[in-house]
């Protein structure tokens, strides 16, 4: 790339610019630049540092040639590993030149431990077909029982993940059982076995509320069995609660996405796994100071109340109310007397009224004044007239007082004949 002549002076032998060193290096970095804008490079990690300012700087070195190398702090910041010297890595940025000290370097913005490039890019394609299926979905994630009563914990016997878990458990809870299903947890086989392991439990008689599976902490190549596909789809399928205690903060197994509840060490796994026996105590003591003092107020309360109602007339004269309402009483029956006497005189007048218009036209009345009245005895019809009789007919006539029975010997209408 040729500059401006302002850029360089002339030299008279062949017309040709001279360049400075600041215009020459210019040229270089574009020339780089644009030569070599994103390229992979594998190499050693040498003369490694990191200052105050996050950026790190080290070389990269093969058996026959170096290379300035650079990562800024926010690329830097991302990784999930530490870099030190003798680290074998593979490199992916631009090539640059820095021009103050006239050197080029590599400006890293992807960096990988050699080697576990095709292992993440497996990874990834194993967590997008799994996540595809569902088996990460957080709607499957089930609630971790309060206070179980029996824990199986697949794992190693005899690595330190087994002595934390049952020191945290000994300490936080005495109300739970742990069953040690041993098994690898690292190796060629050790996904199987851990599949193995954790279908077994599922199919044990013995009750299990909740089974937790993990390791201590180590490299991802450690920790890879928790990643394949036999473990993932054996804690996705159990039927009990499954905690994955994998001991790596940084990087996250599929073990994890597929568990019930994820613990960054087996030790955090005790503490979600089981209470703390001083929290239940202390909530137990708090509710009890609680309730005591809510029955306090309670009885205080009530105990004011029945000091008011104490006080209260209807309290201290019981017996006003009784005498007031036992005169109320008396008055109203000596009314109900009065009225009831005075109900009596006037239909006693009225009946008496009646009974005079009754007696006046009442035939004993007609009677006693000296009338009577004369009654066939065989047929008890009344005689109005001669006609109605015949000689030997037998009479009973009513008087005022008593009856007389007597014989027909002859009418008036006979005699004229």
């Amino acid at each position: 790339m040729a500059y401006p002549s302002e850029y360089a002076e002339e030299e008279d032998s062949g017309g040709q610019p001279v360049l400075t060193v600041e215009q020459l290096t210019l040229q270089l970095k574009d020339l780089l630049e644009s030569a070599f804008p994103a390229v992979w490079v594998s190499g050693e990690i040498s003369n490694f540092s990191r200052p105050s300012s996050g950026h790190c700087y080290f070389t990269l070195k093969d058996e026959a040639a170096q290379i300035r190398a650079v990562m800024w702090r926010g690329t830097a910041s991302r990784l999930k590993f530490d870099l030190h010297d003798g680290m074998e890595v593979v490199c992916f940025g631009g090539v640059d030149v820095y021009a103050p000290r006239g050197s080029y370097q590599l400006v890293v913005t992807k960096l990988e431990p050699k080697g576990i490039g095709a292992l993440e890019l497996a990874l990834r394609k194993l967590k997008e077909k799994l996540a595809a299926e569902g088996l990460f979905d957080r709607s499957r994630k089930r609630p971790l029982p309060k206070f179980p009563r029996r824990i199986a914990f697949v794992t190693s016997p005899t690595g330190a993940a087994v002595r934390d878990f049952l020191e945290v458990m000994r300490r936080r809870w005495s109300g739970a059982d742990v069953l040690i299903v041993p098994t690898r947890v690292q190796g060629d086989g050790a996904a199987r076995e851990i599949a193995a392991a954790i279908t077994r439990v599922n199919q044990m008689e013995l009750e299990i509320d909740v089974l937790v599976v993990g390791r201590g902490g180590g490299s991802l190549e450690d920790l890879w069995c928790f990643n394949e596909e036999p473990v993932v789809r054996a804690v996705a399928a159990s039927r009990i609660p499954t905690v994955s205690a994998v001991g790596h903060e940084i990087d996250v197994t599929l073990c994890d996405l597929a568990a019930d509840v994820r613990a960054l060490t087996p030790s955090e796994a005790a503490e979600l796994v089981v209470p703390s026996q001083e929290a239940i105590l202390a909530f137990l003591a708090d509710r009890r100071q609680r309730l005591l003092g809510a029955l306090q107020n309670k009885a205080t309360t009530a105990r004011h109340r029945l000091v008011m109602l104490g006080e209260r007339r209807a309290f201290r004269q019981p017996f006003e109310l009784l005498r007031t309402r036992a005169q109320r009483v008396d008055e109203l029956w000596l009314r109900a007397g009065r009225a009831l006497k005075h109900r009596l005189t006037l239909q006693r007048s009225r009946l008496e009224t009646w009974a005079g218009k009754l007696e006046s036209l009442s035939p004993l009345g007609v009677l006693a004044r000296g009338y009577s009245v004369t009654q066939r005895a065989d047929d008890g019809a009344v005689v109005r007239s001669a006609e109605q009789l015949a000689a030997g007919d037998v009479l009973r006539t009513r008087l005022a007082q008593g009856e007389v029975l007597s014989s027909v010997l002859e009418t008036a209408a006979e005699a004229r004949k």
